[in-house]
């Protein structure tokens, strides 16, 4: 059985390269691509649909998964259109506010809807196994997390990092709102033990780089995962909407409900 895809920013860089990842899986079969008004041009693809409106094109695809690395707002809305006609939708966009997520759990109750800020295989196995490296080496150990990203993204920190981030403070039992420092500058003291730092640099090409820190007494141990090609996060989209045929709406999927 194959499984129906809609592309959503087929023209962008991530959007590209999952329109050729699709077209070259013998298990997906590419039956929407969708792009701003005024920018599909040149948007051919055999036994597709080509469309600048959503809304218009689901009635033509029905029970297509969509897929979404766009941004925030479009996210959101393309979740509530997804809702309205029953197509299940892959979202990897990130730098989404909580309320945001908030409204992506109220349009995964109607429909399947996944979201992961990263769909990397290795940051999601990370997400499961640093805990135990927090519990195994205890709080004697000070926790910082530094991440690096191409000069054209827009949030700050990343998706990735805070959830990495999130995930250590849990399993400290802290809550990361209350424990998060993402900037350091004059006179600031010294560091508090219940603390997580999360640093950002910003440069040329990286496709993503996240390193994890732990300093302890006498020694440190660093965690670094590095995106060598966003492949890696296209591969994992398209995982995640092959397993999403087929699950039942009630909660926004993750990457940890596959593995």
């Amino acid at each position: 059985m194959t499984v129906d895809i809609v592309i959503l920013g087929a023209k962008g860089r991530m959007g590209n390269m999952l329109v050729n990842q699709t077209l070259a899986d013998g298990e997906l079969n590419l039956v929407g691509a969708c792009e701003r008004k005024g920018n599909t041009d040149g948007m051919r693809y055999e036994d597709c649909e080509v469309a600048d409106c959503l809304e218009d094109l689901l009635p033509k695809v029905p029970g297509a998964v969509i897929i979404d690395f766009t941004a925030p707002e479009s996210s959101v809305a393309m979740a509530k259109t997804a809702a309205k006609h029953g197509n299940p939708a892959v979202i990897g966009t990130t730098g989404l506010s909580p309320e945001q997520q908030a409204e992506l759990a109220e349009s995964a109750k109607q429909v399947p809807l996944f979201w992961a800020p990263n769909m990397s295989v290795g940051i999601n196995v990370l997400l499961k196994i640093m805990p135990l490296l927090v519990q195994a080496l205890g709080e004697s150990y000070d926790i910082e997390l530094v991440e690096t990203h191409h000069k054209m993204k827009k949030d700050s920190p990343s998706g990735t990092a805070l959830k990495l981030a999130q995930v250590l403070a849990e399993a400290r039992g802290w809550n990361y709102d209350d424990v998060k420092k993402h900037c350091r500058d004059g006179i600031i003291g010294e560091r508090p033990k219940k603390e997580i730092g999360v640093q950002t640099l910003r440069g040329g090409d990286v496709v993503g780089e996240h390193t994890m820190f732990f300093f302890g007494p006498g020694e440190r141990i660093e965690v670094t995962h590095r995106a060598h090609s966003r492949e890696t996060f296209a591969a994992g989209a398209l995982r995640a909407a092959k397993w999403l045929v087929g699950q039942k709406p009630g909660k926004l999927y993750s990457m940890a409900d596959i593995f």
